[in-house]
């Protein structure tokens, strides 16, 4: 058996559990996606159902044949279906504290969503705290993905085709000058005072440092309207400068580099070529994470560090080692799927876990949409080695900037999460005898800055 640091709890903070928030609206959501405090997510969603009811329009061609889709299918059409019954009809689910109405079967879906695609994400002025909704679809499936019926459909092959579509003219809208309308400066908007404030407490945290937004990310016209931005995705996408996330140690080779600016969400060793990765536990299997690649099989026994990417922090990817790109690709996967742990579908649950998709990272790095790069390290200690970016919910486009038998050093940039980050793991073989950090581990509250010293390979 794998021996792991998975089951460490908290596996990772968010940035808002500091706030005091009544334990019963305090709601684990990883990487801060979803807020921390559920009142957040209701208010907004309510906001959305709301506003969808007083604008009623046609659904746009591709939620349109989306539902073409559901109904012309006997299959789908009971999933979609069933997924919105077997949501439990008592508190929390049936009704939110202030006596609204869920979702509560797919024409209403469509219709929300066909309402909420016209925004970006923004940030939501509660009656108890100021928060963000970074995933709009996740938070309009909370509940129903958690059901049996909702398992088997964000399961099936031919809805996540049709999700995959759906995310893209999402996407579209993402990178269009409208969708920067939320980089304003008032209270819903990034640059108003609390998504200022809470971006840079996130950036500053790992080394304690006081830089403003303007001294510590590119930005392209300090005074000009959204800053430069053009877009939600240019800001989403955004550098830092380069001083602010130094290289750890560019000329040692035995020195590995963190990835991404992220958070420990476990350290694996032993782990199998194959395991059942959709168990509690989620233990990782090698041959599923690297999509059946021939180079899989290279991995049995070896390493798997994995780590979270924050809502309001940095989306780019960066060379843990030199080396040379020996193989990489996107591989097509699932964008809504959860573990039955999580829900409704495991006979000895009885509510739906309210951490949602994010709470199931093992699981999503053998099933979820990722990029997959593969890296010969110049350091013959570590051989060949491989990055994981993993797409998770809306997050699911990974856009790799490197080439096949490109030669990276360490520090630089190998790609990049789009409309927001997700999860990353970096994988060794089992030859490699590592050493991380003490102050990396499951739990620690800072991201682990991107470019920092990550692990030591010892003879």
């Amino acid at each position: 058996m794998a021996s792991t640091d998975q089951a460490t709890t908290p596996k990772v903070h968010q940035h808002g559990d500091h706030h005091d928030i009544p334990k019963e609206h305090r709601k684990h959501k990883p990487g801060g996606w979803m807020p921390a405090d559920h009142r957040i997510q209701k208010e907004w969603l309510n906001t959305q159902i709301e506003e969808a009811h007083q604008n009623k329009k046609e659904l746009t061609p591709v939620l349109q044949d989306f539902k073409n889709f559901i109904e012309s299918n006997p299959r789908i059409y009971m999933y979609f279906n069933s997924m919105f019954e077997e949501v439990p009809r008592r508190d929390p689910y049936n009704k939110d504290p202030t006596g609204h109405r869920q979702i509560r079967d797919y024409h209403h879906m469509l219709e929300v969503l066909n309402h909420t695609f016209n925004s970006a994400p923004y940030w939501t002025d509660a009656s108890a705290h100021v928060g963000m909704v970074g995933v709009p679809m996740c938070a309009v499936f909370d509940y129903p993905m958690g059901t049996p019926s909702g398992y088997a459909a964000f399961l099936d092959p031919e809805v996540n085709v049709h999700l995959k579509k759906i995310l893209n003219e999402w996407g579209k809208f993402l990178m269009s000058p409208k969708s920067a309308e939320v980089l304003g400066d008032s209270k819903q908007g990034w640059f108003g005072e609390h998504g200022t404030s809470d971006m840079m407490s996130v950036a500053n945290a790992p080394y304690g440092t006081k830089h403003s937004f303007d001294d510590f990310f590119v930005v392209p016209d300090p005074k000009g309207k959204h800053r430069g931005y053009k877009s939600w995705d240019h800001f989403f996408t955004r550098e830092f400068k380069p001083d602010v996330r130094p290289v750890a140690s560019p000329e040692d080779e035995n020195v590995i580099a963190n990835a991404c600016e992220s958070k420990t969400f476990s350290i694996a060793h032993n782990v199998k070529l194959r395991d059942k990765f959709w168990i509690k536990g989620q233990p990782y299997s090698m041959r599923d994470m690297l999509a059946e690649d021939p180079l899989a099989s290279e991995f049995g026994g070896g390493t798997v560090y994995q780590a979270f990417l924050s809502a309001l922090s940095y989306h780019r990817w960066h060379m843990p080692v030199s080396g040379t790109i020996k193989k990489c690709f996107v591989q097509d996967g699932t964008y809504f799927s959860e573990p039955l742990f999580e829900g409704l579908g495991d006979p000895g649950t009885t509510e739906i876990d309210k951490g949602g998709i994010t709470t199931g990272q093992g699981y999503l790095s053998s099933l979820a949409t990722r990029a997959i790069i593969f890296i010969e390290a110049d350091n013959p200690a570590i051989g060949l080695m491989a990055f994981i970016g993993i797409g998770m919910d809306e997050v699911s486009t990974c856009e790799i900037t490197v080439k096949e038998g490109q030669h990276v050093k360490k520090g630089e940039q190998t790609g990049m999460f789009h409309f927001g980050g997700s999860s990353h793991c970096l994988l060794f073989r089992k030859h490699v005898n590592l050493e991380f950090l003490k102050e990396i581990h499951p739990g620690r509250e800072a991201n682990v800055p991107v470019r920092s010293h990550l692990a030591t390979v010892k003879p």
